[in-house]
């Protein structure tokens, strides 16, 4: 995607505002949506003026926390304003199918990530996207951060060269158990974490060819699914991607590490991912740049990615709905290429490692 179609200019950290924003509905009131779309939009200048939830009780206390006009009964009440407002889906990614068809044609929606479960539900929600005309992204707003907007621009500048190595490394400690409603899911870490990191890699280096994965349980968090992965991710030569995630280190902060390596032929770019040291507390987001050789530069950043990098999908949506935007960033099209990505990993781990013949 060419970032000067979409007004991206050079060293601009946060994607644009909208000249004329319309206001916002939320369908889903959970906690995502309170601690980080809801902070993102006041941020922006975004107004949301109505919102709905399964749970009645949790809807009208997000309004009243937030100032939010009116708690709506239903889906189909919410969606009365028709394509006058943006609608923001925050719910469980096996309900999003449920509520897309009662969206006005041509709305504009944005869907909580991961879009879908799986990639046939993935598949199902684009169907849907294109039978109805809706012009839909999904919530993968990690490419959006300030660290990530920044780092895409000086690749697509040639300032570090060719790339060479992408590698996302993590090593810190989760508390999974704040997540308890991850327990029965049998996909758990890349399909609600390390998705991330997959979508951003795409949107740093492009699509791979193919992948080996292998994600698992460790016992220091028994209940989950998986909370370690690996990832080897096939692209062309001469540049090679690997992802090494483990949530469970309990050592103390000196071996801690959450961070991108990205390097090319004419220099390097690491960036911390702040929040994910003391989680949910976390430490400020860094990128640190070097070139042809020299000494390391740290670059100043606009903002971390809770919660700015948030303000970025919705801002997109929304000019590109209004015309101002050529493409979206994170539209379902894009998406759903992420969702492959991450299907074609769980689908790796079915698969037998190549033996050693040791006679």
């Amino acid at each position: 995607m060419d970032w000067q179609q979409n007004g991206q200019q050079n060293g601009q950290q946060n994607w644009p505002a909208p000249s004329a924003p319309k206001p916002i509905v939320l369908i889903g009131a959970g906690g995502i949506v309170r601690d980080a779309h809801l902070p993102a939009y006041r941020m922006a200048g975004l107004t949301v003026e109505g919102v709905t939830d399964l749970a009645p009780a949790r809807a009208r206390a997000l309004a009243a926390d937030w100032g939010i006009a009116t708690v709506h009964a239903s889906v189909a009440e919410a969606t009365q304003r028709g394509t006058a407002v943006v609608y923001d889906i925050a719910v469980p990614p096996g309900a999003i199918t449920s509520i897309l068809p009662h969206l006005p044609d041509g709305a504009a929606v944005l869907i909580q990530k991961p879009m879908g479960p799986d990639q046939t539900t993935a598949r199902d929600i684009r169907r849907i996207c294109r039978d109805k005309g809706l012009k839909a992204a999904v919530n993968f707003q990690l490419r959006f951060s300030p660290m990530m907007m920044a780092a895409r621009q000086i690749i697509e500048s040639g300032r570090i060269g060719d790339l060479l190595e992408v590698e996302v490394h993590l090593n810190v400690y989760t508390p999974w158990q704040i997540f308890p409603f991850l327990i029965p899911m049998d996909r758990v870490e890349i399909a609600v974490h390390s998705i991330h990191y997959l979508d951003t890699l795409r949107a740093l280096a492009g699509t791979p060819k193919g992948v080996f994965a292998r994600s698992l349980r460790d016992p220091r968090a028994a209940d989950f699914a998986q909370t370690r992965t690996s990832v080897i991710l096939d692209y062309d030569a001469p540049l090679r991607g690997i992802m090494s995630i483990n949530h469970n280190h309990q050592n103390g902060r000196r071996a801690q590490d959450a961070s991108f390596r990205i390097e090319g032929t004419r220099g390097a770019i690491t960036i911390k991912l702040g929040v994910m040291y003391d989680y949910p507390r976390g430490e400020p987001d860094e990128l640190w740049l070097a070139e042809d050789g020299g000494d390391w530069v740290q670059v100043p950043l606009s903002g971390g990615w809770f919660v700015e990098a948030f303000m970025g999908p919705m801002r997109n949506l929304q000019r590109f709905d209004a015309g101002e935007d050529a493409a979206l960033f994170s539209g379902v099209e894009d998406a759903y290429q992420t969702m492959a990505l991450v299907e074609a990993c769980f689908a790796a781990m079915t698969r037998p490692s190549e033996p050693l013949i040791l006679d």
